[in-house]
């Protein structure tokens, strides 16, 4: 364990920074495509217990993501302004300790996973893979956040046969929906890094698309709305849920619009990808009360 010097946080709230819950917004928006799978697979009447285990298991799942990554990059983020003061970065939680906090993170989502159907199980098993392995992504594959999107996909499925025990259309209309919109939003995030991760030499697809980055997500969101309004149509919803895509389609459309100026205020990255957590939880709501 690294040595606390007096001016250090104490352990504990050191370990909140290593999972992230200090930042909310990255928590909830991998937690918005599990309960959009809850709530259309329960037909707006989602038990409370599996809601309960869903939110749960994506804290601990989302934890062990910062987890990971932050180990792979330990001597990577030191040289990224954005990076440069997490724990392992910084020096101030050891590698054992990252390792051990990991492992808990693992263990806690493993014990919820037994709570959900047999599908449901094996398709947590087949996420751990996936998330392990997007951290390496970036160092061999030109675009890594598509590795993320798929692990962000796997919340749709294991939370949708969570409720029913099986996959249906429109699961995998949903799935993709939710892995174009994640490929925009963490496309964005990446515009912040992409002099860094030049310099460094790991990849993203912020560096991918290069000057076509701004049209990409535009693409990306677009594709994510196809899906959204495919969804509508097979499962029938009611005017509630268009009424919340067409708010949705407005703010995609408003983030391409300030994605394409010229030269965009570096702030803004953070801000759309903020505002990505309150389109998720508007389309939440239409998903809930499109059932009426």
């Amino acid at each position: 364990m690294v040595a606390q010097t007096p001016s250090s946080p104490p352990l504990w709230l050191t370990i909140i920074y290593l999972l992230r819950w200090h930042k909310p917004a990255g928590r909830l928006i991998l937690m918005i495509p599990a309960l959009w799978a809850v709530c259309l697979a329960a037909q707006g009447l989602p038990p409370l217990p599996l809601l309960g285990i869903i939110a749960l298991g994506t804290l601990a799942t989302s934890g062990l993501g910062c987890v990971v990554n932050d180990l792979w990059d330990r001597d990577i983020d030191p040289q990224v302004e954005r990076t440069k003061q997490r724990p392992l970065a910084a020096r101030t939680l050891s590698v054992q300790v990252g390792i051990g906090v990991g492992l808990v993170a693992l263990l806690c989502a493993a014990g919820l996973a037994f709570y959900l159907t047999p599908l449901s199980f094996w398709l947590c098993v087949a996420a751990v893979p996936v998330i392990l392995a997007y951290p390496g992504a970036k160092r061999v594959f030109p675009v890594p956040q598509l590795v993320l999107s798929i692990a962000w996909g796997f919340a749709v499925l294991i939370s949708w046969s969570a409720v029913t025990g099986d996959l249906t259309d429109a699961t995998w209309v949903l799935w993709g929906a939710t892995v174009f919109w994640t490929l925009g939003f963490d496309t964005v995030y990446a515009m912040a890094d992409r002099e860094d991760d030049r310099r460094i030499g790991v990849n993203s697809s912020a560096l991918f698309f290069g000057q076509y980055t701004g049209e990409a997500v535009g693409i990306f969101f677009a594709l994510t709305i196809g899906c959204l309004f495919y969804l509508g149509m097979i499962l029938m919803l009611n005017p509630l849920y268009w009424l919340s895509l067409a708010i949705a389609i407005v703010g995609w459309v408003i983030q391409y619009i300030q994605l394409s100026a010229p030269t965009p205020e570096p702030k803004l990255y953070g801000q759309i990808f903020g505002q990505n957590v309150i389109i998720g939880f508007v389309l939440l709501a239409g998903m809930l009360l499109g059932w009426l």
